[in-house]
C-alpha cells in the first residue's frame, strides 16, 4: 500500500500533471468568459436580427407541470410549474460556445506551433566548384585549376 501512495506522489509531482491541472483551471475560467461572450455579446444581436427571438426561451414541453398546463411564457415559468422541457435554446448557445472555444484553441495551438517551428537554416554559400576539365574540387575564386593547370573562366 505504501508503494502505491509513493507511486501516486511521484505521478502528481511530475511537471506535466501540474501543467494539466493549471490548464484545467484556466480552461474553466475561459469557459465562463466564452459563455458570457455568447450569452451577453453574440446572442443579443443575433436575436435582434431574427426579430427579438430569445434563444434561452426556445424549449419544447415534454410533459406539463403538475400545477399549471402549457403554454408557458418562458422557460422559467415552465420550470416553476414543474414541466419537463427540452431546452433547444440552451443547446444552441452551447453549440455556439463550443465553436468559439474550439476556434480559440485552434488559434492558440497554431500560434504555439508557429513559435516552436525553427526556420530552416539558409543553405551555406558554396566555397568550391568543379573544374570543367578534370572535375576536381577547387576553390570558388580560382581562375586556374591546381590539378590540371587549365584556365577557368
Amino acid at each position: 500500500m505504501k508503494s502505491f501512495f509513493n507511486e501516486f506522489k511521484k505521478f502528481i509531482a511530475r511537471g506535466n500533471v501540474m501543467d494539466m491541472a493549471v490548464g484545467i483551471i484556466i480552461g474553466a475560467a475561459f469557459t465562463k468568459i466564452v459563455n458570457s461572450l455568447v450569452a451577453d455579446i453574440i446572442m443579443p444581436p443575433i436575436s435582434l436580427l431574427l426579430g427579438n427571438v430569445d434563444f434561452t426561451n426556445w424549449f419544447i414541453v415534454l410533459r406539463d407541470g403538475a400545477e399549471t398546463a402549457a403554454p408557458y411564457a418562458s422557460l422559467e415559468a415552465a420550470k416553476a410549474a414543474g414541466a419537463v422541457t427540452m431546452n433547444l435554446g440552451f443547446f444552441i448557445n452551447s453549440i455556439i460556445s463550443f465553436l468559439i472555444v474550439a476556434f480559440a484553441i485552434f488559434v492558440i495551438i497554431k500560434a504555439i506551433n508557429k513559435m516552436k517551428e525553427e526556420p530552416a537554416p539558409a543553405p551555406a554559400a558554396p566555397t568550391t566548384k568543379k573544374c570543367p576539365y578534370c572535375f576536381s574540387e577547387i576553390d570558388i575564386k580560382a581562375t586556374k585549376c591546381p590539378h590540371c593547370t587549365s584556365d577557368i573562366k
